[in-house]
């Protein structure tokens, strides 16, 4: 297909190679070599870093996070659990350490970064386990980490964006911490892959329908039957209840297999009465947000970092 991609993001497209989800080996390899090559983000003033083991749920491992403090504020701060990018499959904690200081230092939050399990070693709740688990300890730990407790949020992006939905879920569902907002960046949902663009997108750069097939086999298992049913907690677009969710922040691109269940998670989210702001950035790809320097990436960081403040009262 054509595609009218915004001016300034065409070239990226244009030298990005096909990524095959279906090759593990190969797909982690270019990942970690564009993790790489991510341009380091220098605050204005200085973000404090730790890096610790927090306890996993049921008995699992425990699970590394990296906390974001912006240094010198002794007031009680807001915090946001954020997870990474990475198709359910890639990713550590260097992935998104550009991202969590930028966070931190502009959204004034504490920002724990979550060292979650990949799949399919690890297949689903293993991550979404880890997830839940990095939020409990921080809720927990709100005096220890110098956060108001009644101002946590979850978020993140794709793949870490779902996950961050089914957090959103789990929390509700178990009476667990209480979350104050949430923030779906081209949030991975539905592995159904039903909607138009997850039908029609099979050559865009970066993620396309064959990428997002692979990342769902990946997450759910490979002994699964295709008849097996789907948990809303792996797949939260199959929540059939989305009521008593936190107020949520939602972007979608426009050239993107993803584009249409995050529009639709969204707009189910303000039918359940749910405060939902959706941003569809038009000419946009999967995944630009992380590497493209561009007046539309940069616009949707602020809208990202706006949001983030208002909904943690930041």
């Amino acid at each position: 297909m054509t595609y009218a991609f915004d001016p300034e993001l065409a070239p990226w497209a244009a030298k990005l190679p096909r990524l095959d989800y279906g090759d593990l080996a190969a797909a982690r390899a270019f990942l970690e070599a564009a993790v790489g090559r991510q341009p380091p983000y220098r605050p204005t003033a200085p973000v404090d870093v730790r890096e610790l083991l927090v306890p996993g749920r049921r008995g699992a491992p425990q699970v590394p996070v990296r906390v974001y403090r912006p240094a010198g504020s002794a007031d009680r701060l807001p915090a946001l659990v954020y997870l990474r990018w990475g198709g359910f499959v890639f990713g550590h904690l260097d992935s998104i350490h550009a991202t969590a200081t930028r966070l931190a230092e502009q959204v004034g939050a504490v920002v724990v970064s979550v060292g979650y399990r990949n799949a399919p070693e690890h297949p689903f709740p293993a991550p979404l386990d880890d997830c839940y688990a990095a939020l409990e300890w921080t809720a927990e730990h709100h005096a220890e980490l110098g956060v108001d407790p009644d101002r946590i949020g979850i978020g993140g992006e794709s793949a870490g964006g779902g996950l961050a939905a089914a957090v959103a879920l789990l929390a509700r569902d178990r009476g667990g911490p209480a979350l104050r907002f949430q923030c779906l960046v081209h949030p991975e949902l539905d592995d159904r892959l039903e909607t138009r663009s997850a039908r029609e997108f099979t050559d865009t750069p970066k993620w396309d329908r064959d990428s997002a097939r692979h990342s769902w086999r990946h997450y759910l298992g490979a002994t699964r039957h295709p008849d097996d049913p789907v948990s809303p907690y792996a797949a939260p677009a199959r929540a059939e209840d989305l009521a008593g969710l936190p107020p949520a922040f939602i972007s979608a691109c426009e050239f993107d297999p993803l584009r249409d269940e995050n529009i639709l998670y969204a707009h189910r989210l303000i039918q359940a009465g749910v405060p939902t702001e959706l941003i569809h950035y038009p000419g946009t790809f999967h995944g630009c947000l992380s590497f493209a320097d561009t007046e539309v990436v940069r616009r949707m960081t602020a809208d990202q970092t706006a949001a983030l403040r208002r909904g943690l009262g930041a």
